[in-house]
């Protein structure tokens, strides 16, 4: 008889004819343990197949990334599961730059501040870059914890703040899909603008991508996954020529540069310079701070048709300024102007918001640059921005507002102001009743995606700014890389 059938008969406990069992109780115990002893060795091989799949095969370094409810780091040996990692594609890796490119810029805080500023840069550095807490207001509450004195310049600050403690961190720079390069742009261009000659304002840039050039992170797609922050317009990057007399650096010129991401305030023409919203004053610790404050500006009285805070530009050339603030003055009353040619008068975050509050419109002619600070404030307090050239937000802010300006702004063509076609009383009275509470949710709204949330705290379901800047470069550099 063959072997297999003998075993198969024997295991069912059905013997052959051919073979006489002269004890019962024998046969069985036998056929019994002789399927356990075949048993075993079987199972036990899968058993060691499924243990080398899975703790040999996957093992390639570790990965890490942050918990998004609590901050904490979390390791995971091996490569994880496609299904499973949610940072599958959103993985960023921080170079680890020499400290002269950030840190011992704000470490000499007193060499970034002017005369002209408020109070000392030092000062702005404070909170985590956010500056000082304000305290003293009316609205008590609202105004606890999440509000601050922040200096635009400090953004590159507070962006690197909020970076270090991003969701999808790692040291693996092979399994990022985007490089922050945390240099101090802006700070470090401000020690030099005034007094210096290019060869020092330039040096920082030259000496920062030939440092980035020596590394595998760039070697492996030439910079092009690279980006990084400026608290400063792209123009103040974007010097031509070598002359003393010749404004900024010429950083975003070097051929490695080019290749860089620059999220900045303000974008020139540059196809690698994408605008992200100014910082403003309200800084959320948490969800509730936002809600309750959009739900504090609903419910605000707004006696002004619309409001500006500016000074006249004599010198610039094509400026509107001085018409507009003729406009306001002669309007009646329906216009607030606060004269920011006065000392600190609109240094004030306090006297700023109060008018942006007590006004339906805000009107954001372009100052020194096409763009404004004042255009994020004037939203944050849900009053609705007015615009005379394109370039002010509507080709700027991409992926922070709305494709459809008119759903919350409304346009002035400061050629036509200028000519006498049109008067700013006349246009903003033609929107309704209806249409300004439309347009105002619409600005409310836009809020939490405005501000830069706390970086020593954490947002849970909103993405404000800094989250929508980042889905943004993350998108872009999938893009610049595919190929």
């Amino acid at each position: 008889m063959k072997l297999h059938v003998l075993i198969s008969e024997f295991c069912a406990g059905n013997p052959t004819k051919n073979i006489k069992w002269k004890n019962q109780s024998k046969r069985k115990y036998c056929s019994n343990h002789f399927c356990f002893v075949l048993f075993f060795p079987v199972v036990l091989f899968f058993m060691l197949l499924c243990f080398n799949h899975l703790f040999f095969e996957n093992i390639k370094g570790f990965v890490y990334f942050h918990g998004k409810s609590t901050g904490s780091v979390t390791y995971f040996p091996g490569k994880l599961n496609e299904t499973e990692d949610s940072c599958l594609g959103r993985y960023i890796y921080i170079h680890d730059l020499p400290e002269r490119f950030n840190e011992d810029v704000i470490k000499d805080c007193q060499l970034i501040t002017r005369s002209t500023d408020k109070y000392s840069m030092c000062k702005s550095l404070e909170n985590s870059g956010l500056g000082p807490g304000i305290e003293a207001l009316n609205a008590s509450e609202l105004w606890k914890n999440s509000w601050f004195s922040t200096n635009q310049f400090m953004l590159e600050v507070i962006f690197h703040n909020r970076m270090k403690k991003y969701d999808c961190l790692t040291d693996d720079s092979a399994l990022a899909s985007a490089v922050f390069v945390p240099y101090y742009s802006g700070l470090d261009l401000r020690r030099y603008l005034w007094g210096f000659n290019t060869s020092m304002r330039d040096l920082s840039g030259i000496d920062l991508v030939a440092w980035l050039a020596r590394k595998p992170e760039w070697k492996r797609n030439s910079g092009m996954d690279h980006f990084l922050i400026s608290g400063r317009i792209a123009r103040d990057f974007r010097r031509k020529s070598n002359r003393k007399s010749d404004w900024g650096s010429n950083f975003r010129l070097l051929p490695e540069s080019e290749n860089i991401t620059m999220l900045t305030i303000e974008t020139g023409y540059s196809k690698n310079d994408v605008a992200v919203p100014y910082p403003t004053y309200f800084h959320p610790a948490n969800d509730f701070q936002v809600h309750q404050w959009q739900e504090f500006l609903r419910k605000q009285n707004r006696p002004y048709l619309f409001s500006f805070a500016g000074a006249r530009r004599s010198r610039q050339k094509g400026s509107i300024r001085a018409e507009i603030i003729d406009q306001c003055q002669a309007s009646n009353k329906l216009c607030n102007f606060m004269d920011c040619s006065l000392f600190n008068q609109c240094d004030d975050p306090l006297n700023l918001m109060s008018l942006f509050r007590s006004s339906v419109f805000c009107l954001q002619p372009p100052g020194d640059s096409l763009t404004r600070r004042s255009t994020f404030d004037s939203i944050l307090s849900g009053c609705i921005p007015v615009f005379f050239h394109p370039g002010s937000a509507y080709t700027q802010y991409v992926w922070h507002l709305p494709k459809d300006h008119n759903r919350y702004s409304v346009f002035i063509s400061s050629k036509d102001l200028r000519v006498g076609k049109v008067t700013i009383n006349q246009t903003l009275l033609q929107v309704s009743k209806d249409e300004q509470l439309a347009m105002r949710e619409e600005v409310i709204k836009l809020i939490p995606g405005i501000v830069y949330g706390d970086p020593r705290s954490r947002l849970e379901t909103i993405d404000d700014a800094f989250d929508l800047a980042i889905n943004g470069i993350l998108k872009r550099i999938k893009v610049l890389t595919k190929n």
